[in-house]
């Protein structure tokens, strides 16, 4: 009689700690779907600062987490060179401040009329969106002309333009060409 006391009140409180929590809570399914997400983001006068795109946004309610596919991130700031992220996928913090990209990231500056195209490539990078700085803590490679620098863990401040490499740091400058085919 005892036992099935004890049996009777161990079911009964197994029950109401599962009564407690939405079945979908239990499980890591999307809540909602977004097929070829755009959000685009203003400064105060109503310029245009950045858009996200996507093909696909996921929101999981279990753990309040989104993660995107095929991720598109630009970056327009006035009298700035435009900053495009590509990568495969992506996730964002719950506050859309923060942008996590994974596999085959890609981040192209454009060139201007004193400066060209700068090219960056690595495996995972980490967008603070609204301090403008970009870090990874794997390798990287950044291109640019007759420039190759790479390293290991790497640091970006877009407002300031400082880099910082952490590790393995290597670096190749070539001489610019100069055209001597004049006559």
């Amino acid at each position: 009689m005892l036992a099935l006391a004890g049996l009777t009140f161990w079911l009964e409180r197994t029950v109401r700690e599962e009564e407690g929590v939405h079945p979908s809570l239990r499980r890591h399914d999307p809540d909602y779907v977004v097929d070829n997400l755009l959000h685009t983001r203003f400064n105060a006068q109503g310029v245009v600062e950045s858009t996200l795109a996507a093909v696909k946004m996921l929101h999981y309610p279990d753990d309040d987490s989104t993660d995107l596919v095929a991720p598109r991130v630009v970056q327009t700031k006035p009298s700035e060179p435009r900053v495009t992220l590509t990568a495969d996928r992506g996730a964002l913090s719950q506050d859309g401040e923060e942008v996590f990209l994974y596999g085959n990231v890609l981040l192209v500056r454009e060139g201007g009329p004193d400066r060209s195209e700068t090219r960056m490539r690595t495996s995972f990078l980490h967008v603070v969106r609204g301090h403008s700085v970009i870090r990874t803590d794997r390798d990287v490679v950044i291109t640019e002309e007759n420039r190759v620098l790479s390293g290991r863990g790497m640091e970006y401040h877009n407002d300031s333009k400082e880099l910082f490499l952490r590790e393995r740091v290597r670096g190749r400058f070539e001489p610019k060409n100069k055209d001597t085919s004049a006559k």
